[in-house]
């Protein structure tokens, strides 16, 4: 079996215990300190930018963190790490007065936070990032806020040092598991070869899924989680009382696999939740699916876990066993909603997370690099294609998405949308409309990305 064909990078993955898996939900971080793993310049997803060093605080916007969204829920989560907090504060110059307010505002709009399913009250990506950034202003100044902006963008988005790369949609020529969250998709190539695919649960739009590559090097079994003092978890658990491994009210499930915080893929979920919302940054799995996944990310390296092996460890699940690979596996999360298969299909998705891709221009992108101009395109394609782009140029609850608003939201001086006091918005737990629409076109048969293969949607 071929060693994966990898460089450690130069850039570190910052660490954070408190991070917001651990804060609200099933979800919790990689204790570890993980290295970034570097890629071939042909095999990053488009929509992703470059991080800034871990250690390092622009004074005035970071372009190549500007996608990165910050809500107040989060700025509690990233800020509840001493460790964090104090590196903000030498970094940015603040006071305790003002880290303490910051961690007071993300407290309050946390405590507000539920899984209802009342979609009405929501706010999306965009305006809780709006209301976040207003918050930060007025709490620390015009002229701190985009430093601490930056700084808790990069810290959410794992302190990972990416190029961004031209190519959209990009198909892997070595081993790693590839998530694109717009669709709702896992995938396993091995040495540039689609094995097998997941249909998954992705983070709420308060608490979206980062971009970029990480990696997974251990796998853990029957984890114990503990839940946080917050609204959700009142009259169900204890809050700070450890629910044990094993324990039917352990939303991590039998599995879970840190691939650098904020983020896990760990099991726990309905079926119902897969192709929806269904974590707090990070990749949700039925059980069966996660087990299912353990066997195929142990099969990328020297020492494969056995499916016997896991049901071992499944029959006593009260004993956590943390077993680690024998060679980390790079785990590449992306965001991109225009996506060209290889069936001759172009599928357009939910901009879920508001970052404005849905664009002629980006669709133009997507197509110059399959070698298809969309010039060339039948006239009624074009007209239904831009149709499509349109439909599917609106957030999680329906409301259009305005391209020219997106990058407003990593300026700090930007104005939120109605009441900026964020505390009172609830989790979307649903997607209101249809995800996607697909076309069709002779023109793109036998190009792009894989189709879904060996498919696991449960």
């Amino acid at each position: 079996m071929k060693t994966l064909n990898l460089r450690f990078s130069q850039a570190i993955l910052a660490t954070l215990a408190g991070v917001i898996c651990i804060a609200f939900a099933g979800c919790a971080a990689n204790n570890g300190n993980p290295d970034g793993i570097p890629v071939s310049q042909t095999n990053v997803a488009v929509n992703q930018a470059p991080m800034a060093n871990a250690n390092a605080v622009p004074s005035a916007p970071n372009p190549a963190l500007a996608s990165v969204p910050i809500t107040l829920p989060m700025v509690e989560a990233l800020l509840s790490e001493d460790a964090a907090a104090a590196e903000l504060k030498s970094s940015a110059q603040l006071s305790d007065e003002q880290i303490q307010k910051l961690k007071d505002a993300g407290r309050d709009a946390a405590l507000q936070l539920n899984e209802s399913g009342d979609e009405d009250s929501v706010r999306s990506t965009e305006e809780a990032s709006k209301n976040a950034l207003a918050k930060i202003r007025e709490i620390v100044g015009p002229e701190k806020a985009d430093a601490v902006a930056n700084f808790l963008r990069e810290k959410w988005a794992g302190g990972g040092a990416m190029a961004a790369n031209s190519t959209p949609n990009a198909v892997p020529a070595d081993t790693r598991v590839v998530v694109n969250a717009p669709a709702y998709r896992m995938d396993i190539f091995r040495d540039g070869k689609l094995t097998k695919s997941y249909k998954v649960g992705i983070g709420y739009p308060e608490f979206p899924l980062p971009t970029g590559l990480r990696k997974a090097q251990e796998i853990i079994f029957n984890p114990t989680w503990t839940p946080p003092d917050e609204p959700w978890v009142k009259g169900k658990f204890a809050p700070g009382k450890k629910v044990e491994a094993g324990s039917s009210d352990n939303p991590l499930g039998p599995i879970k696999i840190p691939i650098g915080s904020p983020s896990l893929i760990h099991g726990g979920k309905l079926p119902a939740r897969l192709g929806n919302f269904a974590s707090h940054g990070c990749v949700g799995l039925t059980n069966g699916q996660v087990q299912d996944f353990a066997v195929e990310l142990s099969a990328l390296t020297d020492k494969p876990i056995t499916l016997d092996e896991i049901k071992g460890y499944a029959k006593n699940k009260t004993e956590t066993k943390n077993v680690k690979l024998a060679e980390p596996v790079p785990v590449e999360l992306r965001y991109e909603t225009i996506v060209v298969t290889d069936d001759g299909k172009l599928s357009i998705y939910r901009d879920v997370y508001e970052r404005g891709t849905n664009t002629e221009e980006n669709l133009r992108r997507v197509l110059d690099a399959v070698g298809v101009s969309f010039d060339t395109l039948p006239a009624a394609d074009q007209e239904k294609i831009r149709a499509g782009l349109q439909q599917m140029a609106i957030d999680a609850t329906g409301n259009p998405v305005d391209p020219s608003s997106v990058n407003a939201n990593s300026n700090s001086n930007s104005n939120a949308k109605g009441n900026s006091n964020s505390g009172s918005s609830k989790v979307t737990t649903n997607i209101k409309g249809s995800r996607q629409v697909v076309f069709n076109l002779a023109a793109l048969k036998g190009k792009g990305y894989p189709v879904p293969f060996n498919l696991k949607a449960a």
